[in-house]
This record gives structure tokens, sequence and C-alpha cells, in this order.
């Protein structure tokens, strides 16, 4: 019998971030999962902060060489490798020298939102699903980490889900307090839209002039995951309102909870 696949999908992950509680739950649970017999693969951005001497990064030429479109311009996709420290399991960096070459994450040395996150963001999700397309590997779970990952539950549903590679993965959203779509520009759904999506299919990303990325990532997703406490109303009356299956983030039983969630998924 064949391994189960785990991807993981994140926007950071300790120790080549260490921006939130995020980075700490995917640098626990994905080694965990692999040491537990799992086949996994974590895709992240490759942030200009990580050091690629230190980290060991190099690039993956056969997955290299792709274009990217965000709004009308084509941007290339870099793909890196290297091992997590103290693990054989390999993270894979997503790279674009427009995107990731600063030195900071989301914000700048001024501590103000980088005007392209929208753009970044777009890039990252349609990166991560064409980058899964070329592996030829078919996930079992596909388990998304931050708002940065929240276009992945739509895209996987309204445009990939018919590609053999995608069509037998769940798609388990981790929701997590915060995001950057207060900083959006309405162009964000222009952006976002990918061969023939329509305004319907971004419509849960939207509320009135309001932007609402996990809103949107729980309409698409077939499980979902707290993974912090929620102080966005509207977030949480949607994870309230969600009829999906649903676990809550608690910190010492968490490894042990989130394999058995991913058990209940595969096995329907």
């Amino acid at each position: 019998m064949s391994k189960e696949r785990v991807l993981y999908v994140t926007q950071e992950m300790n120790p080549y971030t260490v921006l939130s509680e995020i980075s700490s739950i995917v640098n626990q649970l994905a080694p965990h999962t692999y040491n537990k017999g799992y086949e996994v693969r974590v895709l992240m951005p490759r942030y200009g902060l990580i050091n690629e001497r230190r980290h060991k990064l190099h690039e993956v030429v056969r997955l290299s060489g792709m274009n990217i479109i965000v709004d009308d311009d084509d941007f290339p996709l870099i793909i890196k490798v290297a091992s997590l420290p103290g693990s054989r399991m390999q993270v894979y960096f997503l790279d674009n020298e427009e995107f990731f070459k600063r030195k900071f994450i989301f914000d700048g040395e001024d501590e103000k939102a980088f005007e392209d996150n929208a753009d970044r963001m777009v890039f990252f999700c349609k990166g991560v699903m064409e980058t899964v397309k070329k592996f030829g590997w078919a996930p079992d779970i596909i388990h998304c980490h931050g708002w940065m990952t929240s276009l992945i539950p739509m895209y996987h549903e309204r445009i990939y889900k018919q590609d053999p590679i995608f069509q037998d993965a769940k798609m388990v959203y981790s929701v997590y307090d915060g995001s950057y779509s207060d900083t959006f520009t309405p162009d964000f759904f222009d952006k976002a839209k990918i061969n023939d999506l329509s305004d319907e299919d971004l419509a849960a990303y939207k509320d009135g002039d309001k932007i609402t990325l996990h809103e949107g990532a729980i309409n698409y997703a077939d499980a979902l995951i707290i993974g912090s406490e929620i102080t966005d109303e509207s977030v949480q009356k949607s994870i309230d309102a969600s009829s999906l299956p649903k676990v809550k983030h608690e910190e010492e039983e968490f490894l042990a909870n989130y394999l058995d969630f991913y058990k209940t998924l595969t096995s329907e």
C-alpha cells in the first residue's frame, strides 16, 4: 500500500521565518507527519531574509522556468529546495526577484505594509498550483496555513480539481487571526482571476467593499482547523456557520489531533 501524501502550503516556517505562531506550528507538524510514515512536501515563499547559504537552498532547475501571470504581466517562477534541519524532509521555496528579494516579509522597514502584498499573494498561490502539477505528485491532503494561501482552496475547487494530480485531494484550511486584506485595492479580484474564473467564483472573498480572504477560503475548503483565537467577528461568523469538519488547535495535543483529523478526511 502506498503512503498517503500531505502537502503543506504555508506563508512561513521556522527556522526560515519566525513571524508568528504559524512558523512554529508548521515546523513541528510537517516533520511529525513525515516521521509517522506519510510522504510530505512543504511549499513556502523564499523571502529575501532567508539566508540561502546557511540553510543550503539550491535551485531545482527542472521545476523552474515557468512564468506566472499577475495583472497581465509575466513573472518568472524559480523553485529552490532545502532539507529541513534535523529531518530528511524537503522544503520547496517559490522565488521571484520582483516579489521576494526584499529583506522583509509583509511590512517594510517603516513598518508599513508593502503595496504589492496582494500581487505577491496571487503570484504565490498560482505558483503553488502549477508547481504541484509539475511535481507530478498527487497529494491526498493539501493543508494551507495563513492568509497568503487563502486563494488556493478556490483555485483547487474551480480550476484544478479536474486534473488527476488534484482530483482526490482534500483541502484543509487553517484559519489564523489577521490578514493584510484591508491594505488591498479593488483590482485584487482581477489579479486573482485565472483561466475562466468569474466574479461569482470570487464572490466569497468579498463582503461589500471589504475583501474577506479567510471567509473565501472557508467557503471552498473541505475541512477547517482553527489555528488561533479569532478576533474578527466576520471570520468567526463564517466558521460558526460552516458545516465543514473542523477542529480547534490545542497546543499540547495538536500533532496527534491533526493526524487523526486527516484520517477522518481520507477515509471518507
